[in-house]
């Protein structure tokens, strides 16, 4: 059994949905929870304590070890307060689930500064101001474990949704670079990007009766995404710089490959004519690799051209 007695887990967004199944599975196994949620709308406003608190006591009557945050991950303050929560109760962190999130469907052209810069700042920001405390923190005990839940929306993109695409593809770039940079320190970094029947579902489709109709909303059940938050945040965990997908119960590494394209004779200028020519074999994707950082893409450019890095 994976356990995680002794260790210590933030869980942001983790009062409602897939975030509260997360931190009832880390106690569960052992794991001291700090349970971080405002309690707004899944639009992002208002607030609730008692969102967190319930699930604190939930854990503990079963017996487990939690605590409540209520701070915002939208800023500096409420990053350093939510890390601070686990460190001043119990210590240590050992791994952080970068969950928070809030959504809206809006076409792109009516999107206002406002509508971006809202979902920007609890997303992508959120996850930034969350993980870099955090980072510190595991970085001075030489281990630690960052799972952020991006989407599919950023990675393959969904209607309505540019300002959620964007911020949830953003966090794969965070994650990303906090891989390469903490492998030195024991610190890995995934991303999970989840489909789960929540209250996200519910509002947007609204309608009852099409939710019922649905057989896709039944098979895609939020309990069946935890088991692939909850190994990446282990210790039995090895992998990093990985991105993976769950849905229905299938879980899938998603990567981002880069084809071997057409590369100019050496001296030459390639023109905008030989682009159109060579378009074939430019968009080919296969074959391929997965570049684990942008050196690796130089690199191998140079090692083609036979010139020195």
């Amino acid at each position: 059994m994976i356990d995680f007695t002794g260790q210590v887990v933030i869980v942001t967004g983790g009062g409602r949905g897939l975030g509260r199944l997360y931190a009832i599975e880390f106690a569960r196994r052992g794991a001291a929870v700090v349970v971080n949620d405002l309690g707004g709308s899944m639009h992002g406003d208002g607030a609730d304590t008692r969102v967190a608190d319930q699930v604190v006591d939930e854990i503990q009557r079963a017996g487990g070890t939690a605590v409540a945050s209520h701070d915002s991950v939208d800023s500096p303050e409420g990053g350093a307060a939510i890390v601070g929560a686990a460190v001043d109760r119990f210590g240590r962190l050992d791994a952080v689930v970068s969950n928070a999130g809030i959504f809206t469907s809006i076409p792109f052209e009516e999107l206002s500064h406002e509508d971006w810069r809202r979902m920007l700042s609890v997303h992508l920001d959120g996850g930034f101001y969350l993980s870099q405390p955090a980072y510190r923190v595991m970085k001075n005990q030489g281990y630690g474990r960052f799972v952020f839940i991006s989407s599919s929306a950023g990675m393959f993109g969904q209607p309505l949704e540019a300002h959620y695409a964007a911020a949830k593809a953003g966090l794969v770039g965070l994650t990303n670079v906090i891989a390469i940079e903490g492998a030195q320190h024991g610190i890995l970094a995934n991303a999970v990007l989840p489909f789960g029947f929540s209250r996200m579902v519910t509002e947007t489709v609204g309608d009852p009766k099409i939710l019922e109709e649905l057989g896709f909303l039944k098979a895609i059940q939020p309990e069946l995404v935890v088991p692939i938050v909850v190994f990446l945040a282990s210790r039995a965990c090895e992998l990093s710089h990985h991105n993976f997908s769950a849905c229905a119960g299938r879980f899938a590494r998603i990567f981002v490959g880069l084809g071997d394209g057409w590369l100019a004779e050496p001296g030459s200028s390639p023109t905008v004519e030989d682009v159109a020519a060579h378009l074939p074999k430019i968009c080919a994707t296969e074959p391929f690799t997965v570049p684990a950082s942008i050196f690796e893409e130089v690199f191998a450019v140079c090692e083609r051209l036979g010139i020195s890095a």
